[in-house]
């Protein structure tokens, strides 16, 4: 392996970047072991934890371009995890709910990102982890409003 610049190594930003490239790859061989992606986890949580919504809203709610809503909502729906119905007050929407299935599914999820976590911040004891993920949330919240 290569040695990278010591003034480049330092640098928070590149060391986000690498990492969140490492991050990226185990989240989605994680998904991958249970035959799911990162965007059917997006949309499955959102379903979760706001209930049923628009394919709109979940693009929304997930950072999702449509194209990739739609595609990925088709995904979930031919196994079952979500039913897409037109929306009664504008048949042009459909709304998406979680079936009981994609509930189960979701559980697997969670388990799979859980170890990916453990997986990623092992060197890391569990103060650390959570002092890591408590910046890093505040950086995120800082920049999202800027």
């Amino acid at each position: 392996m290569e040695e990278t610049p010591a003034r480049l190594a330092g640098k928070p930003s590149w060391l986000l970047t690498q990492l969140a490239v490492h991050a990226h790859r185990l989240a989605s061989d994680g998904f991958g072991e249970v035959g799911a992606r990162g965007y059917h986890y997006r949309i499955l949580s959102a379903l979760d934890e706001f209930g049923v919504a628009s394919q709109a809203e979940l693009g929304r709610r997930c950072n999702m371009d449509r194209s990739d809503v739609v595609a990925a909502i088709n995904e979930l729906a031919e196994r079952g995890f979500v039913e897409r119905t037109p929306d009664p007050g504008d048949r042009r929407r459909n709304m998406v709910t979680l079936t009981a299935a994609g509930d189960r599914q979701l559980r697997r999820l969670d388990r799979a990102l859980d170890k990916v976590q453990d997986d990623l911040l092992e060197p890391l004891p569990a103060e650390d982890r959570d002092t890591l993920t408590r910046l890093l949330s505040q950086l995120l919240t800082y920049h999202q409003r800027a």
